[in-house]
């Protein structure tokens, strides 16, 4: 079949993954304290999520990142990314990766660097301790910084992304610059969603990334890089330290022009746009064909209906989520 590429020229090369919608953490902005989760048979086996990404690769897919929830709490997930793994050896796959919030790594660094993923981001929001547990909710700071100093004994690199919240880590952004560029690692900052009923009024949680940049530029040099991933962040330098940072804008700044990604949800939905309801159903043609052929008809059609952007925006006018799905049922 021919290659993936949608209304608007644009060639789709990389998919994300949600393998689960379970997570052990409950972050404030991504996920209600007392979630519902799906029922074992509507999530995709992992031999579906092989035969899934698979048939995407086929298709011209050459990056892969799976999310959840949190990846690493899946049962017997290794299984899938060594299976996947397999792409990367035969040429059909540049990349690998994982969003993960690191409370796992300590357990599977080595080994998700033995199946070839090279590379994590790390969703990570404070260096305080209390802080990181009112945000997270259940999360283990010190299970996280375990699992970043396994990453960085593995030789994983680790992309730190950090959620921009008012008056909860707007005072600490310098701090996380310093700390991760010490350890040699980029950090993206990103805009909160409005995505799903969190229990939080998010215009309360929302701060421009423009009012962050301008912050960080009373401290930092900041220098543009023209470094385009085809995701949405862009990125400056900051020459004081020499690492990267990133920005994140999906409320200041429509990134859409230069998409090239869909998701796929853990029960076999997939999503054209993060910030768009239209799916298409690929769990159907999964479960009633062992025949890949109307699995990539399926993913042919839904791709030509992908559209140009997004439409988030966050108003005190606007009391429902712009998205009724959680950041965690389609995978970040």
């Amino acid at each position: 079949m021919t290659q993936l590429v949608d209304p608007f020229d644009r060639a789709i090369t990389y998919l994300r993954v949600s393998v689960t919608d379970r997570c052990d953490f409950r972050c404030v902005y991504c996920m209600a304290e007392d979630m519902t989760f799906l029922p074992k048979r509507e999530v995709l086996s992992l031999e579906e999520l092989d035969r899934l990404c698979s048939a995407f690769v086929r298709l011209g897919v050459r990056k892969l990142r799976l999310t959840g929830g949190e990846p690493l709490v899946r049962r017997n997930i290794m299984w899938l990314i060594d299976r996947l793994g397999r792409h990367l050896g035969s040429g059909d796959l540049d990349e690998l990766t994982l969003t993960t919030n690191a409370s796992q790594l300590a357990k599977y660094a080595q080994p998700l660097v033995d199946a070839g993923v090279k590379r994590v981001n790390v969703s990570f929001d404070t260096l305080d301790p209390d802080k990181f547990a009112a945000i997270t909710r259940w999360g283990r700071y010190d299970k996280v910084m375990a699992g970043l100093a396994a990453a960085k004994k593995a030789g994983l690199h680790v992309k730190i992304n950090t959620v921009a919240l008012r008056g909860v880590n707007d005072d600490e952004a310098e701090r996380l610059i310093d700390w991760a560029h010490g350890e040699g690692w980029d950090i993206t900052f990103i805009e909160v969603m409005p995505m799903g009923d969190v229990g939080a009024d998010r215009l309360d949680q929302y701060l421009p990334l423009s009012m962050l940049r301008g912050q960080l530029q009373q401290r930092y040099t900041l220098t543009d890089l023209p470094d385009r991933t085809g995701g949405p962040a862009r990125y400056v330098r900051a020459e004081e330290t020499g690492g990267r940072i990133g920005f994140i804008t999906p409320l200041t700044h429509n990134f859409c022009e230069s998409c090239n990604r869909v998701r796929v949800t853990c029960t076999g939905t997939l999503y054209m746009c993060l910030g768009q309801e239209d799916s298409a159903d690929l769990r159907t043609p999964l479960r009633t064909s062992d025949d890949d052929g109307p699995l990539m008809e399926s993913i042919h059609e839904a791709i030509g209906r992908k559209p140009r952007g997004h439409d988030f925006v966050i108003d005190r006018r606007q009391q429902k989520p712009a998205v009724g799905r959680h950041m965690s049922v389609t995978g970040g």
